[in-house]
């Protein structure tokens, strides 16, 4: 199976006539360089993919927390779900294939719930989703009404599960590109709305980020920007030493003062902070389809304010702010 320009002709036809279009230019030969195949378990995934029951027109309903599919042909549901498992763990989720519930490590929905009603109206709007993991945002974001929404992550599980969902929901303007944000071009300036959700605290250099996602804007464009927080004033910044909730990834967690500082120094306005929320372990937990540990075993187990380590446990907080 070729993961490459046979999955994108859709998108790269919805690029044209738009400000996407010089980066559609370069996006094919982009696409020509990934190799999924060197993963180990590629081959077990395509598998996976090869042999999903043939469906036709599945009714989804965009705007259900579980994205549920419905379809029209009778389908082996328990092969369905032995199947769908072998593309464990699935992080960001629910989702649901008649009644067969993926019921994945992340409520997903929880924090879109959260956010939705703060967000500019999608309606029409292109979309960028940096950091989209399997993609479970960017069906909420087009059941919003979005015309084009693009995700990228790296993560070629991650690929492979949008793609098992995109087989049950049809020929959608949703795509997902196995990329990080580094292979993003420069200066896009083209988007309506870009969200980052869960992706600042893992780069090293925050301002740097801030300004790249400023880039992918247009004028006027709104960024939704999700990361962890601490509690405390302006200036103040968490650098772990080490390991933060067993992440070895996490470098910097600023005070919602600080972080509005951050992005009214890299030229954002109108910043509003819609939502902060200490992620509970009902929100992140170990299910059947993501059977590792999970936030429960990444805290204090006598102090469920405290990580493992001893630093406040996480708290979210999302930023709404515009680009000039």
């Amino acid at each position: 199976m070729s993961h490459k320009n046979s999955y994108y002709e859709t998108l790269f036809q919805s690029m044209q006539d738009t400000s996407l279009e010089s980066w559609a230019q370069d996006l094919p030969a982009q696409l020509e360089q990934l190799s999924a195949e060197s993963h180990g378990d590629y081959a077990r995934w395509s598998q996976v993919l090869s042999e999903l029951p043939e469906v036709d027109n599945c009714q989804v309903d965009f705007k259900a927390d579980n994205l549920h599919i419905n379809t029209h042909n009778t389908i082996d549901e328990q092969q369905l779900e032995t199947s769908l498992k072998q593309l464990s763990p699935w992080r960001k989720g629910p989702y649901q294939i008649n009644d067969v519930l993926i019921n994945t490590e992340w409520h997903s929905d929880w924090k879109w719930n959260r956010i939705k009603d703060h967000l500019s109206p999608l309606k029409n709007r292109t979309v960028l989703d940096i950091g989209c993991g399997n993609g479970y945002h960017c069906w909420r974001m087009y059941g919003e009404g979005a015309r084009l929404v693009i995700g990228i992550d790296p993560s070629w599980l991650f690929w492979v599960q949008f793609q098992a969902m995109k087989h049950f929901m049809g020929d959608k303007p949703v795509h997902l590109l196995p990329f990080g944000i580094e292979q993003l071009p420069d200066a896009l300036n083209a988007f309506d709305t870009v969200f980052s959700m869960g992706v600042f605290y893992h780069r090293r250099s925050p301002i740097d980020h801030l300004l790249q996602l400023k880039s992918t804007l247009r004028q006027g464009g709104e960024l939704v920007l999700e990361t962890l927080i601490i509690d405390g004033e302006e200036g103040e910044v968490l650098l772990p030493d080490n390991r933060y909730a067993q992440m070895r990834n996490v470098w910097f967690l600023p005070s919602v003062d600080t972080m509005t500082q951050w992005l009214q120094r890299c030229g954002f306005k109108n910043i509003n902070v819609v939502d902060v929320n200490q992620t509970s372990t009902q929100e992140q937990r170990s299910t059947g389809w993501m059977t590792y540990d999970s936030l429960k075993n990444f805290l204090d187990p006598d102090d469920e304010n405290r990580t493992i380590e001893g630093y406040p446990a996480p708290k979210r907080a999302t930023f709404i702010a515009q680009k000039p």
